[in-house]
């Protein structure tokens, strides 16, 4: 039956993704929710919540943060758009990633036209995706009935629909740029970078005053203004239409792009964005003295380069950006503190000068750094089994190329742009507290930011390991799962108070608070030791198979 159509197909290739994200991202909701009315005992502890919100109110407006759904959107409203990873992915290679190894040919030279191809496509990764948004909804009220909260299951199924479309923004988004690009990687590399970018932009306004429309040009705005888990606030239906509108145009966009445009061919730029062209020589036309020639690594490297360069910008803007962030709530703290006699003493470890103050509040947003960089990992750690079903690996093996030098060259030209990402992050936020004058400490800013190279390349690791065994749709389905169950462990287990050793199943426990206490040495080395045994069976599972199979 799966075979029967082109949407049936692409909808069984999501058959995971639908379970592991749609489960993952609703018993995370489920988990906060019955974890909510422990945390509001007694009326300090409610006025403590508060007022910690309010702190942190550049990041989510806090709006009832005293309810289960208001402090469950506040808590994780943010964090869930971690969600959209999956659709930029798949939107990155439904056409070109058929075009990249010769199938769309194959499939168009059926009596089928390019226009049902593509609406096929589309209405299985919606289905997807509203597959995700009714699971999200039912586990998110089946916690609010659980502690009795004010809203309704109609609510709860809005909140997942809000999800699913701002999740299909960067999806389409993703299908847009992929017709003007040569590899699906750098379009889902550009659009990784840009839904950090609309979060940055969303924030806008939450810091600067005067500048929400500035933040009216993201569509993670639109997405905020909608709360359904809070009865008092409510959908913003109008929000949701714009959302629907703009996955619509931007769909429609690349639909009639890819309509009129050669298969295996790109878009041409607009003259302005083109890049100025050389007089080649005859001779000189074919690329073979191009350095990424050179050896299976630098070919690696050079495919990589573009879509790490793009993850690179947002990666390393964000952290940037959080730290600016970070000076200014711990200016609001001072103002604050300053205008109360009892808390003038506190004045002090706020506005950019105590390094553990500054350290503790920015620790509490570097966690998400290891999130993002493996989630780039799992977008270029999907090519090593895409290649193999588009036949590169034949390719490459018929040379005088031995099968552990191809493996170990490919995982190392991912390793240097692991590398290169993190020591640029580095830089950024060096720069970023040296400009705006937070004090922090530099050995543990290394760390914190340098750590999170191991956890990308664990991630990494085992994507080549699943590979083995695995096709490319269900090795990232498994991969975007097993990120979601380390997110929901970290995030949600101490609050269920969770025993350390179910924390200690999540990679993101081993990396710490290293703002804070500096690097856990033991930690990352285990977390190595565990990344280089992946790689080493995946090495030998490769050498051992039927290229493939």
């Amino acid at each position: 039956m799966w075979f029967t159509s082109i949407y049936l197909k692409t909808l069984r290739e999501a058959r995971i993704a639908i379970l592991g994200w749609g489960a993952g991202i609703g018993l995370l909701l489920y988990a906060v929710l019955s974890a909510y009315p422990s945390l509001v005992e007694t009326a300090q502890a409610r006025a403590s919540l508060v007022s910690l919100a309010s702190s942190y109110n550049w990041l989510a407006e806090p709006v009832a943060v005293d309810t289960p759904g208001g402090y469950a959107t506040f808590k994780y409203g943010f964090t869930i758009l971690v969600i959209a990873i999956w659709p930029l992915i798949v939107c990155s290679r439904l056409l070109r990633g058929e075009e990249e190894r010769g199938s769309m040919d194959v499939l168009l030279s059926l009596p089928r036209g390019r226009g049902r191809v593509v609406l096929e496509k589309l209405a299985a990764i919606w289905t997807a995706l509203l597959g995700m948004g009714l699971i999200i909804g039912l586990l998110t009220f089946a916690g609010g009935q659980h502690v009795n909260a004010s809203f309704t299951l109609t609510d709860s199924l809005l909140f997942g629909l809000n999800v699913a479309l701002v999740a299909g923004i960067f999806g389409s988004i993703a299908l847009l740029l992929s017709q003007f690009t040569q590899e699906r990687g750098t379009a889902s590399g550009i659009t990784g970078a840009l839904l950090l970018i609309f979060i940055v932009i969303d924030m806008v306004h939450r810091v600067i005053p005067n500048t929400e429309w500035i933040s009216r040009f993201s569509p993670v705005y639109y997405y905020n203004l909608s709360k359904p888990l809070i009865p008092s606030y409510g959908t913003n239906y109008g929000a949701l239409v714009v959302l629907l509108v703009l996955n619509i145009v931007i769909s429609g966009a690349a639909l009639g792009l890819f309509m009129l445009r050669d298969i295996g061919g790109a878009v041409a730029l607009p003259r302005w964005l083109r890049t100025p062209q050389r007089n080649i020589q005859t001779e000189q036309a074919l690329a073979v003295h191009d350095w990424s020639l050179r050896s299976v690594y630098a070919r690696s490297l050079g495919m990589i380069l573009v879509p790490a360069l793009w993850w690179t910008l947002g990666i390393a803007g964000f952290a940037a950006w959080v730290v600016v962030i970070v000076k200014q709530t711990e200016d609001k703290l001072a103002s604050l503190y300053q205008s109360s006699p009892l808390l003038k003493e506190l004045v002090t470890k706020v506005g950019g000068n105590d390094v553990a103050t500054n350290a503790a509040l920015l620790s509490t947003l570097f966690i998400l750094l290891p999130l993002l960089i493996m989630a780039f990992a799992v977008t270029q750690a999907n090519r090593w089994p895409a290649d193999e079903e588009d036949g590169l690996h034949e390719m490459i093996l018929a040379t005088p190329q031995a099968r552990l030098k191809v493996l170990l060259a490919r995982f190392g030209a991912l390793t240097t742009a692991t590398i290169f990402m993190g020591v640029v992050t580095l830089a950024a936020t060096s720069l970023s507290s040296l400009a705006i004058g937070l004090t922090l400490d530099k050995g543990n800013l290394a760390a914190a930011t340098l750590s999170i190279i191991p956890l990308g390349l664990l991630i990494a690791a085992l994507g080549y390991l699943l590979a083995g065994w695995l096709r490319t749709a269900v090795d990232t389905g498994l991969l975007s799962f097993l990120l979601v169950i380390w997110f929901f462990i970290t995030f949600v287990g101490p609050e269920l108070n969770w025993p350390e050793t179910t924390l200690k199943l999540s990679a993101f426990y081993y990396y710490g608070t290293p703002l804070i206490h500096g690097l856990p040495l033991g930690d990352t080395v285990g977390v190595l030791v565990v990344t280089f045994i992946a790689l080493a069976l995946a090495s030998a599972r490769f050498m051992r198979k039927d290229i493939g199979r």
